[in-house]
């Protein structure tokens, strides 16, 4: 499953899940804030794991949706963030 939609924190059916068979599968995932967010000023991102990698939001833009990383890019750019590399 590459399809990050609807990763609001509620659950909602795997797209792995038979639809006619009833035999359905529910996750969820949990946004937190990040240890990379600025606690001043409000300017807050929220992450959230998941099993292919990472989402990433905008804490005071919930509804406008988020950015899905591989795991391998989202590891990438921890690592340069830091080395201070960003």
């Amino acid at each position: 499953m590459t399809d990050m939609d609807g990763l609001d924190g509620v659950w909602r059916k795997s797209s792995y899940s038979n639809a006619s068979g009833g035999e359905c599968v529910e996750m969820a995932v949990t946004w937190r804030k990040s240890s990379y967010s600025n606690d001043t000023g409000g300017n807050c991102v929220e992450v959230a794991d998941t099993a292919y990698g990472a989402a990433v939001r905008d804490t005071q833009n919930r509804d406008r949706g988020h950015l899905a990383f591989p795991a391998s890019e989202w590891s990438s750019f921890l690592k340069d963030l830091k080395e201070r590399r960003l």
